[in-house]
């Protein structure tokens, strides 16, 4: 695949509930990259509310757009293409960004790249912040690689042999990594978002005062959380039946390791079997510290986890993917569509 090393990507990502707009250069060099978050519109109904979130878009992308082309110092005709999330993600969202990322295009006469969110979140990995020191430029994940992706919505393995080629080896089989975390956060009585809040319980928690779960699946790479999210629940009531005090952080800890030693031992395993190079790991759940270090502090592969700020969702993980894919000549038809329920692969 030839690259343009001086193409600049302008991307827009609006799948959930943060209104996301970057500049990426040569696919790793960020320029920009701006975030309205609305988690606290959103506290007050426990999670998202989609129609909020849709109308909240709405009244953010433009001031974002424009901030993020500002923050690079250029033009929206300095860029060389739109690149827009198409999905997976709420409907509503994602066609607030797809609908600017098109008049973008069409006001400027720019290619329209629509990228899957999923692929966004392994591309985050290539990007980097300028600090004016080349030694501090990071080297770009190396293939093969085995990318897990670790989510709200998604839990999954998948094997790269070169750039956007995806095989996928697993997946969860109930709820995703990040779903039971928010889960669990609510029979904790822990605020949410749910991720952050069982992190922070656990801090002060023993990860061996309960012994939750590690489910076996009948596909090797497959994984399953509903059973750890039952254990909790069944504790949870054992414990008010009884009138005992829930011990929050004991068990945030407990529950959080078993999510963890799920993850990485699967990880590992099916890294073995197909002999890559690299590990990957991204996602929201990938900006979980119990997580980061698990993978890090084992010395087997290389691990590429991205930044703090690139882990949750944002554009400039959009822009790296949608560079890769003009540089392989890809575009996108003005009458694309969104993809709700859009898999990474099959």
């Amino acid at each position: 695949m030839s690259e343009l090393t001086d193409a600049r990507i302008l991307a827009i990502e609006s799948s959930c509930d943060e209104t996301a707009a970057a500049v990426i250069e040569n696919g790793r060099h960020l320029l920009s990259s701006v975030v309205a978050s609305q988690m606290e519109i959103h506290a007050r109904y426990g999670g998202v509310y989609p129609e909020v979130a849709s109308r909240q878009h709405v009244l953010s992308i433009g001031p974002v757009v424009e901030q993020a082309l500002t923050q690079a110092h250029l033009s929206l005709a300095e860029v060389d293409a739109i690149a827009v999330t198409r999905g997976p993600g709420l409907a509503g969202s994602l066609v607030v960004g797809l609908n600017a990322a098109k008049g973008l295009a069409i006001g400027a006469g720019k290619p329209l790249i629509g990228v899957n969110h999923l692929e966004g979140h392994i591309y985050s990995s290539w990007v980097y912040a300028d600090s004016g020191h080349k030694s501090d430029i990071p080297a770009a994940p190396q293939f093969p690689l085995l990318a897990l992706l670790v989510s709200g919505g998604h839990t999954e393995l998948n094997l790269m042999t070169g750039h956007l080629t995806y095989r996928r080896l697993g997946a969860t089989l109930d709820d995703a990594a990040g779903e039971a975390f928010d889960k669990t956060a609510r029979l904790l009585g822990l605020p949410y978002p749910g991720g952050p809040s069982v992190q922070s319980a656990a801090e002060t928690g023993n990860p061996f005062a309960f012994r939750f779960p590690r489910a076996r699946t009948d596909g090797a790479w497959d994984f399953s959380f509903s059973g750890i999210k039952t254990a909790v629940l069944r504790e949870v009531r054992r414990m008010q039946a009884n009138g005992v005090a829930i011990p929050v952080a004991d068990m945030a800890a407990s529950f959080q390791a078993a999510i963890v030693d799920t993850l990485l031992a699967k990880t590992l395993a099916a890294a073995r079997e197909f002999g890559v190079s690299e590990i990957l790991v991204a996602g929201g759940v990938s900006a979980n510290k119990a997580l980061r270090a698990a993978f890090m502090n084992q010395a087997e592969f290389k691990v590429n986890i991205p930044k703090f700020a690139f882990c949750t969702d944002n554009a400039a993980m959009i822009a790296s993917a949608g560079y890769f894919r003009y540089t392989q000549g890809d575009r996108s038809a003005l009458d694309m569509d969104v993809m709700p329920t859009w898999p990474l692969s099959s």
